[in-house]
């Protein structure tokens, strides 16, 4: 019995992680509103080494348009703002000697759904993990039925990860759902 209990762990422990993994992608998706998060990807080179930006400035928003980025060290500005004309966020940093200000631009409908069919696409990736779990739980729990385990508690255990699955997609599915509305929102 306690080997169904470690495959129930497990297969929760990686859907959950699946879920975890779709909100931080979706994060990254911008939705027309600036989030000092959509800088989270950017690294500078910092003595010789490359950093994360919120390591060394701070990012805020003054305003639902504008990215505020103050480093902690104004020899940094140069290096931050070439940072951020190099990722690929297609931003138009504006440094006025101790700040660098970005303004957000507003989206168009076309870049909307664009951004909509990313979320989706994220979504479904991570749907796809979470049957991929599953399946290598149940292809396990099989195992045990043929090492010898009764057959009532392995279909009890596949039950119970059928119902992890079906919570897992639940959760994928409001996430997408809070993300299409937030994207959409003008």
């Amino acid at each position: 019995m306690e080997d169904i209990d470690f495959y129930l762990e497990h297969a929760e422990e990686m859907m959950d992680k699946a879920v975890k993994h779709l909100s931080h992608e979706l994060t990254r998706i911008r939705a027309g509103k600036a989030t000092p998060n959509m800088l989270d990807g950017v690294e500078v080179e910092y003595y010789g080494a490359m950093s994360p930006l919120n390591q060394i400035a701070s990012v805020t928003t003054p305003d639902a348009r504008t990215l505020a980025v103050k480093p902690w060290e104004a020899k940094m500005i140069p290096e931050i703002e070439r940072a951020i004309i190099n990722s690929d966020l297609g931003l138009n940093p504006q440094n006025d000697g101790e700040l660098i200000r970005i303004n957000i631009p507003a989206l168009t409908e076309e870049r909307r759904l664009a951004l909509v069919k990313q979320a989706k696409a994220e979504a479904e990736n991570s749907k796809i993990s979470v049957r991929n779990v599953r399946k290598d739980v149940n292809d396990s729990l099989k195992n045990l039925l043929k090492d010898g385990m009764s057959e009532d508690a392995v279909k009890g255990a596949e039950e119970e990860v059928q119902k992890l699955t079906d919570k897992h997609v639940e959760q994928i599915d409001k996430l997408l759902a809070h993300k299409e509305k937030d994207i959409m929102t003008v």
